[in-house]
């Protein structure tokens, strides 16, 4: 007791299953429950509707979703968390900042490789462990199979499967902006699994189209950081607008002709020095094979994307 310091919630469910399905009665024959995305609408002004059939989190080895079983997510050495962070501390000046993070990243020689189904102990940064003989893992088969409707044709489903999927180090960090008077934050998703996918099916399943394999998938996704947070609001009309504000330009004559740091302001000159030079604002794509059916296309990589200026807004297309 005398290590508990009261910060924070921490978060771990053992073994733990989901699995949604909506498209057939239940068992006393009663309307089935539906998960469904209604309100939007095609260029040629027909009706989309999109129905979630089956919605699931598992254990590895689930076979695309059809045989579920039990995983951990946390672990109580490193939980998922729910904490109010010092800003000071994450370079955010004098704001308390409200945290959801996935577990953490921790040190090569304490975790274990992200993308490796075997991986042992020491061979990477991840915390979560893969599924063993005796063991049933922190590492979770994720699939959404989607039935998209435009108009009166529901002919085709739509799948997303991830296998033995991590997210450790990933956060969503919000807190309140004075000079804006909106919401800020930053997010980050790593995400990693040694097979994502991506199919077609008719509606009854009984055909489908080449499956469209990414094997050892990393995204790492970063939006806003300390230089340039992500700002959340509404507009007038009831739309959600998300923006990464531009960085912010340096006045005339505060970096020099030669762009070196004695002939600058350092602290201008400092300040751009680490935004364009830290890693962790930077995001990075790698897929080590892209497949379709059985004709491979190689390997391919994004790395190091600067996201300068982002600004997403939801529209409502049934006007």
């Amino acid at each position: 007791m005398s290590k508990i310091d009261g910060e924070g919630v921490g978060l771990i469910l053992e073994n733990f299953k989901f699995s949604h399905g909506t498209d057939q009665p239940d068992a006393s024959g009663a309307q089935p429950r539906i998960f469904r995305i209604g309100g939007i609408r095609s260029t040629d002004g027909r009706d989309v509707d999109i129905t979630v059939n089956h919605l699931y989190i598992s254990g590895t080895g689930s076979d695309y979703g059809q045989h579920l079983s039990p995983v951990n997510l946390g672990r109580l050495l490193n939980p998922w968390r729910i904490d109010v962070v010092d800003g000071n501390s994450i370079g955010i000046a004098n704001r308390a900042v409200l945290e959801f993070a996935a577990p953490s990243m921790v040190p090569a020689e304490q975790g274990y490789n992200c993308l490796a189904a075997t991986a042992s102990f020491g061979s990477g940064t991840c915390s979560s462990r893969p599924a063993t003989a005796s063991y049933i893992g922190e590492r979770a088969d994720i699939g959404m199979q989607m039935n998209v409707a435009v108009g009166a044709d529901r002919s085709a489903n739509i799948n997303i499967h991830a296998k033995s999927a991590v997210i450790d180090g990933s956060y969503l960090r919000l807190w309140g902006d004075s000079d804006r008077r909106q919401m800020a934050g930053q997010f980050r998703l790593d995400f990693y699994s040694p097979e994502l996918s991506i199919n077609a099916c008719s509606q009854d399943g009984a055909t489908c189209g080449s499956r469209i394999r990414l094997s050892n998938f990393v995204l790492e996704l970063v939006l806003g950081n300390q230089l340039q947070p992500m700002f959340f609001d509404v507009d007038g009309s009831g739309n959600f607008v998300a923006e990464v504000q531009t960085i912010r330009a340096p006045r005339p004559g505060d970096i020099g002709a030669d762009g070196l740091r004695g002939n600058s302001d350092a602290e201008t000159w400092d300040f751009y020095e680490s935004y364009y030079t830290n890693p962790e604002f930077r995001s990075n794509l790698t897929i080590g094979n892209l497949s379709v059916g059985d004709r491979d296309f190689g390997s391919a990589r994004v790395q190091g994307m600067l996201i300068q200026h982002l600004n997403i807004k939801t529209r409502d297309l049934g006007q």
